[in-house]
């Protein structure tokens, strides 16, 4: 069975990730998998030139590797350590016994090796290097996004259980995949559900809304449809405010406008000022 998988680092994002994690298990009745990635320590250069002698410098060559491998066995402890306050936490939620997994290496590299196996990927928008940076964005965060094709939900530093969510649909072909994955998937249903399309009204954009929409209405959501036009960036952060968003659901790449949000500046920009999780799906 695919697992839902959360990426723990220690981060000021890592207990949404629990709360947001254990919601989704809950949701989609999907076995949990908690994840640190032990990133590959920089080594220190032997070319230590200068006026000091051999003898000196493989004795500090010597003390430098010693120190190497305390980082290191310290680094795993706090590794296992996270992920065992982690288990804690997603019990008081709920959720028992989730595999814990504790790797070396890259993060996008350990992701993609292991996404056959992922139903959802729980990742906190903010690293564990970016936590005192209001509007920072974790390193790995686009790059995961960018690699991986599973869906992605990326959190912001609190949780606020979703009540209602908004697709942003373009009606190109990723967008209808972003609108059947919601209907074959007991992730959001339940919800009220928003769809905005920022474009110009037409009778084809109506016709691709309308689609839209009933295929949405079958699989048992409440929707409201509304096209609006304007940046797209800004009409969906007005939209959001003005009607409580409490999720965002959009496609990780397309090709109109929207296009943007994963390909230049605007994709940035959503994750710094978006309060709210995105679901990205592709």
């Amino acid at each position: 069975m695919k697992t839902i998988v959360s990426c723990i680092d220690g981060s000021r994002s890592t207990i949404a990730v629990c709360d947001y994690s254990a919601w989704a298990s809950l949701r989609l009745a999907a076995p949990l998998t908690l994840l640190h990635v032990l990133e590959q320590a920089s080594q220190v250069s032997s070319d230590l030139t200068g006026n000091i002698g051999l003898d000196s410098r493989e004795n500090l060559l010597q003390e430098l590797a010693k120190l190497d491998e305390k980082r290191g066995r310290l680094a795993r402890e706090h590794g296992q350590s996270l992920l065992e306050a982690a288990t804690r936490c997603l019990d008081q939620l709920g959720v028992v016994h989730p595999n814990l997994l504790q790797r070396h290496g890259n993060l996008v590299d350990t992701l993609k090796a292991m996404e056959d196996d992922i139903r959802l990927l729980v990742i906190g928008r903010q690293g564990e290097h970016g936590q005192s940076k209001l509007h920072h964005i974790g390193g790995n965060v686009e790059s995961v996004i960018r690699t991986l094709q599973c869906p992605v939900l990326v959190i912001p530093t609190e949780f606020v259980k979703p009540q209602r969510f908004l697709v942003a649909f373009d009606g190109s072909a990723n967008g209808r995949r972003v609108v059947e994955h919601l209907v074959r998937s007991p992730l959001l249903n339940g919800l009220h559900c928003h769809l905005l399309m920022v474009v110009e009204s037409s009778v084809e954009h109506q016709a691709q809304l309308e689609w839209a929409t009933d295929e949405l209405q079958r699989a048992g959501y409440t929707t409201h449809a509304t096209i609006s036009q304007g940046d797209v960036e800004d009409v969906l952060k007005t939209y959001c405010q003005e009607h409580a968003i409490s999720l965002l659901a959009m496609g990780a790449y397309g090709h109109s406008r929207i296009r943007q949000f994963l390909v230049g500046s605007t994709t940035t920009s959503m994750l710094r000022w978006a309060k709210l999780p995105l679901l990205l799906l592709h």
